[in-house]
């Protein structure tokens, strides 16, 4: 298998971002903890960015503002791909912004839809990104694959993995 270009490396982060919807969003608190968060990506074509809705007063949004690296994690295991990206995130008050990616569904959480008081955006801006993608894999031959491992003791072939600067 030809060895994969950056571009090429960035345009698989981009369709593992497209198909994984729901992530963990990790910040880091102010005695040093990590805290991770499930958060739904909303709904915009990955070009390095990843949007969030958020509250404005919430910690996640206190944390980023202390210590804006953060780190978003993907799993899929349907499509057996996982995927980690480091980056900045920021509070964005940015109205227009959130027009564009609002979804009815965001009302569960946000009731009272843009006019919901405190509503803020949270951008991610993408550093950089690991995956791992073992779709094109059968579970069986993964199965055998991790036996043989065991045996053997070499490390098993889990498909996939590249890390790429954003």
């Amino acid at each position: 298998m030809a060895e994969k270009t950056e571009q090429e490396k960035r345009e698989t982060v981009k369709e593992l971002v497209k198909d994984a919807r729901i992530c963990m969003l990790t910040t880091m608190t102010a005695d040093g903890k990590h805290v991770s968060r499930p958060m739904a990506v909303q709904d915009v074509e990955f070009d390095g960015d990843l949007w969030f809705f958020a509250y404005g007063d919430s910690d996640l949004v206190a944390q980023i503002g202390a210590n804006p690296q953060v780190n978003v994690s993907f799993s899929d295991s349907k499509q057996k791909a996982w995927i980690s990206i480091s980056g900045e995130a920021m509070r964005a008050d940015a109205p227009k912004k959130a027009e564009e990616l609002w979804s009815p569904a965001l009302k569960a959480w946000f009731p009272e839809g843009l006019e919901t008081p405190g509503l803020t955006l949270v951008k991610v801006h993408a550093d950089t990104a690991e995956y791992w993608d073992a779709a094109h894999s059968s579970t069986v031959l993964t199965m055998i694959g991790y036996a043989k491992a065991a045996v053997t003791g070499k490390q098993p072939d889990a498909g996939e993995n590249e890390t790429v600067r954003m």
